[in-house]
């Protein structure tokens, strides 16, 4: 059995295979710490209550040493999970050839991120990536039942989105391409074949950031529909963002006492999300006495400030076009404003999803590619789905690290990936 299962075997004998993560002791008691792939826990070492070679072996064992073992799981309100094991009989399977490099005290960053293969073993980690595979599936059974076909879109690709600067080059076969930024392109292409699509996979971004909101190396969910209106596409993501959270508080409550998350924040996560539009957050910007100039995109700062103010993620919506993406239809009311929406999560964890509807009529778009200086030549077949059968459109996409950081309440959004890849961390 596993670990996290205890609370159904209390009193009863069980047998565990995990790996020893700490011990202490203390006269005639050991106290060992294992670990197993669900949670971890606390197993008490009586010297009467074991036979005197096993309490022996348990004085010598190592960090990493895998042991299985048969004990009486026992009701322990002291205990994280609540829970403890009580030792009966033990067996060494396998014991570490050196000793583990990660000392028990704290270490910096960075020398955990050198060790990072080794680290995502601790409990905190391993509760963190539980998590990270609950939120992907999450994700794809909502799309799933919502009628949305998946679909994947190149990772190498001949032009940008949204243009090169913050695009990683590659030589292909002696042609420069890039690695994707983001599918959405290809989604829309797809999307006018199957009507509701998405695509699930990393990102590139180039971009010269050292915060903790940043990689260069992420992954994202990216649906796209037709006929899609500004308030579809909010609904869409508001629906999406309250299942993961409804999913990690219903299947990762150990995960999260693990972390120490506070969960009466994410219990606050319930539909509808405020809305508001760029010039409101703007004044409540200025409420706060914090200076922002209208036609500027909002900073980390000024996300924060906002989010601060509400308990469930908000949703900003009709940002300058000038801003935005070339692909970004302009509000009918004021061709000043953008058809998009930005979500921010709460408690300072800024942008998680990024969207909106797209625009749909050719000539429009011809000049709006002219006015962003981008190379006509390269988007001929974007045009080519404005020339055949053009029709409303729109979508967004949800960044994972991001929305894994705000669920678990984590600081840096390097801890919401197995090996994390940024401006000077290519390794391991």
């Amino acid at each position: 059995m596993r670990i996290s299962e205890l609370k159904d075997f209390v009193d009863q004998q069980v047998e565990i295979t995990g790996w020893v993560i700490g011990k202490r002791s203390s006269g005639k008691i050991h106290f060992i710490l294992i670990r197993d792939s669900s949670a971890f826990c606390q197993v008490v070492v009586a010297e009467k209550e074991v036979h005197p070679e096993v309490f022996e072996q348990c004085k010598h064992l190592n960090i990493e040493t895998v042991i299985k073992i048969k004990a009486l799981a026992v009701e322990e309100p002291r205990a994280k999970l609540g829970y403890e094991l009580h030792l009966k009989d033990m067996e060494v399977l396998s014991t570490p050839v050196d000793e583990y490099p990660i000392p028990r005290k704290p270490s910096g960053p960075d020398f955990l991120l050198n060790y990072r293969h080794l680290w995502i073993r601790s409990p905190r980690q391993s509760a963190i990536m539980r998590i990270r595979s609950k939120v992907i599936s999450a994700i794809r059974n909502y799309l799933d039942q919502q009628g949305f076909y998946c679909v994947d879109t190149p990772i190498f690709t001949a032009s940008s989105c949204e243009g090169t600067t913050t695009l990683f080059k590659v030589d292909y076969f002696n042609q420069d391409v890039f690695l994707a930024q983001t599918g959405q392109l290809y989604n829309e292409a797809t999307a006018l074949c199957l009507d509701k699509v998405y695509c699930f996979g990393p990102s590139f971004r180039a971009e010269k950031s050292k915060t903790r909101r940043h990689l260069t190396e992420f992954w994202q969910v990216e649906p796209e529909f037709l006929f899609a209106r500004l308030e579809d596409i909010i609904n869409l993501a508001e629906g999406m963002i309250v299942r993961i959270v409804e999913e990690i508080l219903t299947h990762h409550q150990i995960d999260l006492k693990i972390l120490d998350r506070d969960i009466s924040k994410l219990e606050q996560v319930k539909a509808p999300f405020p809305r508001m539009t760029y010039d409101q957050a703007l004044q409540l910007l200025q409420e706060k006495n914090i200076s922002a100039e209208w036609g500027k995109d909002f900073g980390a700062p000024e996300e924060t400030k906002i989010s601060e103010s509400f308990n469930s993620p908000v949703c900003i919506h009709r940002y300058p076009s000038a801003i935005k993406a070339f692909y970004m239809k302009q509000a009918p009311e004021d061709n000043r404003l953008a058809l998009g929406v930005d979500i921010l999560a709460p408690e300072g964890y800024g942008e998680i999803v990024g969207g909106g509807v797209r625009e749909e009529d050719i000539a429009i778009l011809e000049q709006r590619i002219d006015q962003h200086q981008l190379n006509r030549d390269d988007y001929q077949w974007y045009l080519d789905l404005r020339r055949y059968g053009s029709v409303p459109h729109g979508g967004f996409g949800l960044g994972i690290e991001r929305t894994v950081a705000w669920i678990c309440g984590i600081h840096h959004i390097r801890e919401t990936i197995a090996f994390p890849r940024t401006i000077d961390r290519i390794k391991p």
